[in-house]
Formats: structure tokens, C-alpha cells, sequence
């Protein structure tokens, strides 16, 4: 421990981002990028963006982009709140709702993000089991809590909530608020963002980073009632009145106009994973439903680990995790249609995978 730093910090373990090495021909599965580039438009404000214009600062409410989102889902202005990346929009929120005197619920295996959150806020925390089959059951977390935050579709696992049970949360979950994080809604789960209007205790994020194809841009949203709204404005205002660049904001902007690439987009990677699924499951591996732009993956007799560092080597990055529940596991990106063959074909090229007898499950 530093002598300088504060004492929270010594304990404090970060949030571990997906791998993003710099080898040639590699082929990266691991961290839920896009494949495919942005919209054509954000490609013309790149081109077109006066670099002049770089001496002044930035629309503090992203006023253009907070209109191009109202009107692509149907909410007021006053509904929406922007951030650095659906991550900076998830701390605010632990912020503004969750310090609370109660427990915050959330599924025990999830984004791993809320437990710094929680660490880092000193927000105490009730981790619901999953059940077993990997889902999350939103009939079992507590009456009695200080807020209660589920990524939908759920990562790492990519399995959704149909939205009659998050409606059935809310009619009994009304004194504390429903966080729903949507980070990979647009790959087949039902939004929440429908039901903001009937409960003001409904706070919906989503990220840019995923369908739209701008990871590097960082670009989150959340949408709820005006009320949630204003105390996300607050604790920006008290920390950066400038999350978002100029550019960013005319890209977010580019991009929410352009729904026919859009969902050109997202189906290619629908129709992708449905293939890579049935041909994982050719090769031994039980997957798991997903509504996402990854699947979740474990072979029958082969440790996930151990696959991991074999892709590895054969230039294949796809994710691991340790928790004992998911050890075996992949989390392993949707690509080009290309890049999942190479996958398959580098799957294929582990001699106790080929010699187990295969079956479709």
C-alpha cells in the first residue's frame, strides 16, 4: 500500500477489461466487439468534423444526441441520460440510487462491473443464484433491498428475461428502483425501455458499443423517468459536465439515423451465431440459449481453460472466466462469418476434440 493513497484503495480490486493485445493475424473473439464497421454516416462526420472547432468545448447536455435517442425510442428528452460508455452511466447510477441503508440485489454471476461498483461506493450487496439452467430468477430476489440492477440479456451467460417478468418485478418491486442493463438488447431480448412510462422506478442503460459499432467512441444512454433522469445529472454535473466529445456526440447522432444498416447489422450476427451454435454443438459443446452477440460455451469432457490457451496459441482469443460455477465455460464473440469458421476449424485441430464421438444437442 502507497502511504498516499486513501484506505478504500488498498482493498479496492478493478474491474478487469477483455484482453486487447497487438498480434498480427489474430483472430479476437473476446470482448463482444462489433465485426462489422459503423453506420456510413459516422464515417462522413469523421471525415467531414472541422478540427477547428476542437479549441471549445463540447454541448455539456449532448442536446442533439439526447434528441436523436428520444425520438428512435419514443421518450421525452427529459427521459434520457448520456454518458462516457453504458459504464460511466452504470457508476452514476450506483451513485445516485444505490447508497443506500439496504442491500443492493443483483444475480450472483453477471457483469462483474457491479461488484466494484458496489466496492467502490461501499454498497453492500445480496448475490442471487442463478438457477440451473443459467438463468435469472427475478421471482426469487427480496422483497426488502436498496435497489436491484440485472444485465438483460445476462453477461457472461447471454441468456434473457422475457419482459413479462421484469414487469412482474416492478408491480412488486416499487419502493427501491430497477436498474435493467441492456448493454446487448439489440441481439434478441425484449427492451425494458417500453415500460418506463407505466414505472417511474424503471431505469433502462444501453451502450453504443455493441450494435451500433462504436466501442472506441463510448457511448452510453439511459432511459427512465425525469425524476431518475435529473439525479444522473447531478452526479455527472459534480464529477464531468463533459463526458461526451464533439465528435461522439455527431456519431451517436449519424448513427441512431441509419436503421436500415442498423439491423442489417445485427441480423448478420444473429444468423452467425445460430450457425456457430450448431456447429459448437457438432463438436461436443453444450451452449447455452443466447439473445446476445456472444455465445456461452462448455465442452463435454475438455476444461475451458485449457481450451482457452490452446486457441490462444493458434491465434483464437476468446474469454475465460475462473468462477468456479463457469470455469469450463467460453464466452466466445460472434464474428464474420469468417472468423467463426476459423474458430470452428481451430477447434477441430485439438486432437481430444476430434477423436470424441459428436452429437447436436
Amino acid at each position: 500500500m502507497n502511504k498516499f493513497w486513501s484506505p478504500q484503495i488498498a482493498d479496492l480490486v478493478p474491474y478487469t477489461p477483455g484482453e486487447q493485445p497487438k498480434i498480427a493475424d489474430l483472430t479476437k473473439l473476446n470482448t463482444n466487439e462489433s465485426p462489422y464497421p459503423p453506420a456510413p454516416g459516422v464515417e462522413h462526420v469523421l471525415q467531414s468534423f472541422d478540427s477547428a472547432r476542437l479549441r471549445l468545448y463540447p454541448d455539456p447536455e449532448a442536446s442533439d444526441l439526447k434528441q436523436a435517442l428520444a425520438s428512435t425510442y419514443g421518450v421525452d428528452t427529459k427521459q434520457v441520460f448520456v454518458g462516457n460508455g453504458s459504464d460511466e452511466v452504470l457508476a452514476h447510477a450506483f451513485m445516485a440510487f444505490f447508497r443506500q441503508s439496504k442491500p443492493v440485489v443483483k444475480p450472483a454471476i453477471t457483469y462483474s462491473f457491479y461488484e466494484v461498483y458496489a466496492d467502490l461506493y461501499g454498497i453492500d450487496l445480496i448475490n442471487m443464484p442463478l438457477n440451473s439452467e443459467f438463468g435469472i430468477d427475478l421471482g426469487a430476489f427480496p422483497a426488502e433491498n436498496g435497489g436491484i440492477i440485472f444485465a438483460n440479456p445476462n453477461a457472461p451467460t447471454g441468456k434473457a428475461v422475457p419482459l413479462y417478468q421484469i414487469e412482474a418485478l416492478l408491480e412488486r418491486n416499487t419502493e427501491s428502483l430497477v436498474l435493467v442493463d441492456e448493454a446487448y438488447v439489440d441481439f434478441g431480448g425484449d427492451s425494458a425501455i417500453a415500460l418506463v412510462d407505466k414505472y417511474p422506478n424503471l431505469l433502462v442503460t444501453q451502450t453504443f458499443s455493441k450494435s451500433r459499432s462504436l466501442a472506441g467512441l463510448r457511448i452510453g444512454f439511459g432511459i427512465g423517468h425525469p425524476d431518475l433522469i435529473e439525479a444522473l445529472e447531478r452526479v455527472k454535473n459534480s464529477f464531468n459536465s463533459y463526458p461526451l466529445d464533439m465528435v461522439a456526440i455527431q456519431a451517436g447522432v449519424a448513427s441512431l439515423a441509419d436503421k436500415e444498416y442498423f439491423d442489417a447489422c445485427t441480423a448478420k450476427i444473429i444468423a452467425t451465431r445460430e450457425q456457430t451454435v450448431t456447429q459448437l454443438q457438432e463438436l461436443g459443446f453444450t451452449v447455452l440459449p443466447s439473445a446476445t452477440n456472444f455465445v456461452f460455451a462448455q465442452h463435454r469432457y475438455l476444461e475451458g481453460g485449457e481450451l482457452m490457451g490452446f486457441l490462444r496459441t493458434k491465434g483464437v482469443l476468446v474469454r475465460h472466466f475462473s468462477r468456479p460455477e463457469i470455469a469450463n465455460f467460453l464466452r466466445i464473440t460472434i464474428g464474420t462469418g469468417e472468423e467463426m469458421q476459423r474458430l470452428i476449424d481451430t477447434l477441430k485441430q485439438h486432437p481430444d476434440i476430434i477423436s470424441l464421438p459428436v452429437s447436436a444437442e
